[in-house]
Order: C-alpha cells, then structure tokens, then sequence
C-alpha cells in the first residue's frame, strides 16, 4: 500500500474523576477504528489519547478517599488505560497530565502568553461548576444549573487570570467560515457561531487560586493553570511542542492534527478556546473537530443510582470484546444520540453476529470440509448462463464494496461503513441461498460447480473480514486463521480471485458468536443493575411505584414546641464513613461561620464523596450525643420512602450555609 502522509488523530483526554462508563468508552473505540482504517489505506499514523487529571474536584474526591491527589489519579488513570487495553485500542501515545514534561510545557506556554499580553491578572466573580470545572454568567445558566451538565452551580469571587478571547474572535470566525470542514456535523458548528462567537466572547478565566491541585503559574505560585488551558494543550505537548521554540521533528511532522474525535458537550472548548489559544501561539490550528453524540441507556443517561450505567468490562466479559465494539460503532448515528441496553446488545449479536457473519462463516468451512476435505479450489465452472450472472453480481457487490466503505470513512460515517461491509456477508448467505450447495453435492457432474461456488463463498469472506479488520480485529483475524488465509491489504481489495485456489480451510469452524438466550441476558443486566444500586444507593433518587406514601401521625405539638428548635441551612464540607459501623458516616457542615460535626445513619444511600458540597437542612440545636463512639453535634434531616431509602432534605434555591430555615 502506498505511504499517503501523515495522520495525526486524538481523542478528548478522559477526567480521572472515576471510572468510565461505556458512554465514554464509545469515542475511544470510535477513534481506534478510524486510525485501524487509515493505517490500512496507507497513512502513517498516530493516534494519542489519555487522561486529564487536575482539577478542584479531583482534590475534593481525594481528600475523601484519605489519598493525595496524585494517588488518587493514579489509581483512576490506571483502571481507564486498563479499559483502553481491553477494548483492543492501537493508541500510539498515553499522555498524562501529570506527565512531567507535559506540565513544563503547559507552564512554558502560560507563561508566553502572559509576556506577549495576551493573558492578564484580574478577579473573578461567577456562578461555578465545581464538576464541569466551568464560571457562568446568571444568563447562562440552564433552569438556575449548569448547562453543560446540569448541576447546581455556586457564587465564587477569586483573583484569577485571564486571557483576552475577543482579540482573536473575527480571526477565528473568519477561519470557521472558509474551512467548513473544520468543525463537524454542521449543528455543532452552528451552535458555536450563533450561541457563543457572533454574540461576543468574554474573556476567559485561566487560572485559580481556590485550590492547589493543578500545574502552578510558575512566576505567581498561589495561582494553578486553569484546567482547559492545561488539558487542550495536550494535543501539542505529547507530540514534543515547545513553547521556547525548540519543538521536537515528531511535532513539526505531526502538527497540524488532522482530527480532534470529541464528544459533542464538550465542543465549545475544543473550537473556540483550543483555536485561540494556538492563534495566540502562532501555530496552524487542526484540520477538523469532529463532536460526536453520547450513548444513553434507555434514551436517559446513565447514573449509577438508577443501575442504568454499563461499564465497558463487563459487557465484554459477557458478549465479547468484538461484540461490544461493533455495537457501539453500528449503532451510533452520525449526529443524534444512540441508545443501549443489554437487550439491544444481545439482539443485534444475534442477527449481525451470530447470524449474518458467524453462522455464513461456519457453513461454509463445514461444507467445504463435508464436500471436498476441506480443500478451495477455483475450477471457474458455470453450468449455464443464470450461474454466470450470479457470479458476476455477487463479484461485483464484493469487489465494490471498498469503494463505498472508503467513501462512508472519509465523512466519518462509521456505522454506515459497517453496514456496507456487513452487505458481503449477506450477499454471501444469499448466494448460498442460490446456488444451494447441497443439492450441487448430489450430482457428481455438478462437482467443479459447487468448488467453485465454495471458493467464492470464501473469496468473499476473505475481502470481507480485511475490510471489518479496524472495526473488529480480534474476529478477522479468527475468520482469516480458519480460512488459513492472510487479512489483505486494501489495494488487493478490489480484486477478485486472489486466495489460493487449492488451499485447505481448518477441520473444526470455530463459532464466532454463540446466540444467545434473552432471559439470561436480562437475568445478567438485572443482577448487575441490582448490585449498582446497593453499591451506589442514594447519588439520585429513582422514582418509586406509588407517588405518595402515608406514616403514622404523632402527637400534636404547639408552635412554641416548635420554636424550640432552631434549623439552618448547612455546607457538608467534608465527610468519611464511621470505622467500625456499616451505617454512620461523619461530615464537617458549615453553618454559619461554624463547623459542626455530625454523625448521620445514611452510610447506605450516600457515599462520603457524594455527601461533599451539598446544601442540607440541619438541626442545630440538638443537645450532642456520642455515636459509635464519635461526637455528634447536630442532624440531618432526611425524607424516606416506604422502602426505607433516604434522601437529604436539601434547599430549592441557593442558600447561603447558616441561612435560617422557618
């Protein structure tokens, strides 16, 4: 295959929060796909990925975890390489933020920024999202949350710096507008234009000063570089950038990267933020964005609490690597978001795998072990003019499906470049259908007939597993080994003919997908949705089957019986289980300009990590009480259900902590 350049391909680095779902894990395999497919038509790629690893929350759920942050990102970076490597992905480059060379760099770049003027120091005051790590205007906002992911937001004030975004915004719209292919789909970039370019940027904040976890502004230390111009600069930064101008021959060759793969929520930092900061850097900006949609559980995302999360491992434990990755890739639209549900996944295994590849692959090995010993040979025969234009269309389908793959790739359309190739194999079962071997088989005359049906039974199978090799490597390769053929290169892919006439296939067909039964695979989703329940009871209340739920009535209180008690609205500012018991935890709850400790029984429907950050009500003047041996000085209060499940009683709007609830 001829050498056509240089590909250079990145995915968004994943945020070591926790463990991915398989909703993260889509764009991983997506992008191994899309660099499988282009080594084979000849370029010379490299493909980077990684993890993003600094951060306020990171520092948060560290300090939970009784762990410094950089053990606590190891950990996390650990388990998402691991899912990578399950996932068969053919990364060249795992990048780490915590990587040394990396945070020199991104401090070499802040810092030439600030020199050239185009980062300057001042103070912020916002509506912040410690999750998304994001400032919000009161305008921005979403029903008074997030509008990048939905949760609250919190007053922060906080001298920061900042970088001039409007000085580059004519320059970028006028960028956008001549390359319409630099950011894909087209809604994505509409978005960007209409929502945020052409009514004017502000500048952006690029620093903090709150919290210390992050790569220090190295001429003003009690400031961390601000964690998207930390992140973004790891396309550049794991390739050999420097800032000082000394970059490496893997960068000058490299960059401009040639596709950022990202999902679609996080589009506006990538085509905006990312653009300006290379504009401000001197550098080429990347050919393409490209913002993919999101994989939902049942149309709603995935949330541990309500079981509806599926994590990658364990869908490949049980239907296969493959399996796993081939229904993400065939089932995700271009644009809109996808679904999944193990009943999805075990029905499309069914008919694509077991049935349309797995059951023609085995048929025809079986045959031609049952009719000729296991021996292909081409005898090139056609007993009359209907079996010579079955040949031909059944060549012409195989031979010219290359073309159409080729074409779907080169918009990105993966799900309809499998669909393509998956053509082949049902134009192969059809041919089978045609030519009906078995009563070939009866006739002795027919023999060099069936041969040669045979051989283009597995001529066809041939081409088609080398072009499903990017999507599903593992199950090619299975089906080349047993055909004692080689996965072929994709200039030989639109020849016909090419597998050795007189080679023999395996004596045992090795079932690629075994069916399976439907009330397995629900019994299997529900004991695991069951288990994450119990695991992570209490992060979102599910919705019980009745609306209302009566208790018995005590007995009648007067006002001044409830004027004694004084509640006020409290911030759990930290919080750790209770060692020994299995339902206390203690959190530290600022009321007011106090912190008071309390000890609480709802270790069962929240995890200490959960439990950080939250506005709660509280009873503050309950005399203290010793729990477990621990000092309580105060309650929580809760709802529970009939099933006995808690939820904390937290306030409607933003309340400031010691705000008096009457």
């Amino acid at each position: 295959m001829e050498n056509k350049g240089k590909y250079y391909l990145t995915t968004a680095i994943a945020y070591t929060s926790g463990k991915p779902h398989i909703g993260n894990n889509y764009e991983i395999v997506l992008a191994d796909s899309i660099a499988r497919f282009k080594r084979k038509e000849g370029y010379d790629v490299f493909f980077q990925t990684g993890t993003d690893e600094h951060g306020q929350k990171i520092e948060l759920k560290a300090a939970e975890a009784g762990v410094t942050p950089k053990e606590f990102v190891d950990d996390v970076a650990g388990t998402i390489r691991g899912l990578c490597d399950l996932l068969n992905i053919s990364y060249d480059k795992f990048i780490r933020t915590t990587d040394d060379y990396h945070e020199k760099q991104v401090q070499k770049i802040f810092k030439r920024l600030y020199n050239q003027g185009d980062i300057y120091k001042g103070s912020y005051e916002g509506l912040y999202c410690t999750p998304c790590e994001s400032f919000w205007t009161e305008s921005q906002l979403v029903d008074g949350k997030c509008p990048d992911c939905g949760r609250e937001v919190k007053p922060a004030r906080e001298e920061a710096y900042f970088f001039r975004m409007s000085k580059y915004a004519d320059r970028l719209i006028r960028h956008i507008n001549e390359h319409p292919e630099f950011i894909q789909p087209v809604s994505r970039k509409n978005e960007m234009m209409n929502n945020f370019l052409l009514p004017g940027l502000q500048d952006l904040c690029v620093s903090r000063s709150s919290f210390k976890w992050g790569i220090p502004v190295d001429f003003d230390e009690k400031h961390v570089i601000y964690v998207w111009l930390d992140a973004l600069s790891n396309y550049i930064t794991g390739i050999g950038y420097d800032a000082d101008g000394g970059s490496s021959e893997q960068y000058k060759k490299l960059w401009p990267a040639d596709l950022h793969l990202i999902g679609k929520d996080i589009i506006r930092f990538h085509t905006i933020y990312w653009p300006i900061f290379l504009m401000a850097l001197g550098e080429e900006l990347p050919k393409q964005i490209f913002g993919h949609p999101w994989l939902l559980m049942n149309n709603d995302k995935m949330s541990k609490s309500k079981g509806n999360v599926i994590y990658a491992d364990d869908l490949a434990d049980y239907f296969g690597v493959d399996a796993v990755r081939y229904y993400v890739l065939h089932e995700m639209p271009y644009e809109n978001d996808g679904n999944a549900t193990w009943e999805l996944i075990a029905e499309r295994l069914n008919s694509d795998l077991a049935n349309t590849l797995g059951n023609l692959v085995n048929r025809t090995i079986s045959m031609s072990n049952k009719y000729f010993g296991g021996i292909v040979a081409d005898k090139g025969v056609q007993l009359n003019p209907n079996d010579s234009l079955i040949d031909e269309d059944l060549k012409k389908t195989i031979t010219g499906t290359y073309a159409k793959v080729v074409a779907k790739m080169a918009d990105l359309r993966v799900a309809d470049a499998i669909t393509e190739i998956f053509g082949i194999f049902k134009r192969c079962n059809k041919y089978i259908d045609e030519t009906e071997p078995w009563v070939l088989a009866k006739d002795e005359a027919k023999a060099d007939r069936l041969s040669t049906v045979l051989y283009n039974l597995v001529e066809g199978i041939v081409i088609g597993a080398s072009l499903l090799e990017p999507y599903m490597p593992e199950t090619a390769q299975k089906i080349a080994a047993q055909l004692n053929a080689s996965l072929r290169d994709f200039d030989e892919l639109e020849k016909f003919g090419l597998y050795e006439s007189g080679t023999k296939v395996t004596e045992q067909p090795e079932i690629l997908f075994a069916r399976l039964d439907m009330k397995e695979v629900a019994q299997k989703e529900e004991e695991l949705r069951l288990a994450m329940i119990a695991a992570n009871a209490g992060e979102e209340q599910t919705e019980g089957e009745a609306a209302v739920i009566d208790i018995e009535a005590k007995e009648e209180i007067t006002y001044d019986d409830f004027a004694k008690m004084q509640f006020q609205v409290g911030e759990i500012i930290s919080c750790e289980a209770v060692p020994k018991s299995k339902k206390l935890l203690c959190s530290q709850v600022r009321v007011g300009s106090q912190v008071r400790q309390i000890v609480s029984g709802i270790k069962a429907n929240y995890t200490p990590e959960e439990m950080v950050g939250k506005k709660v009500m509280v009873l503050v003047n309950l005399k203290p009480a010793k729990l477990a041996g621990v000092i309580s000085e105060g309650m929580l209060l809760c709802a529970e259900d009939a099933e006995g499940n808690l939820a904390l009683v937290t306030p409607e709007k933003e309340m400031p902590a010691g705000a008096e609830i009457c």
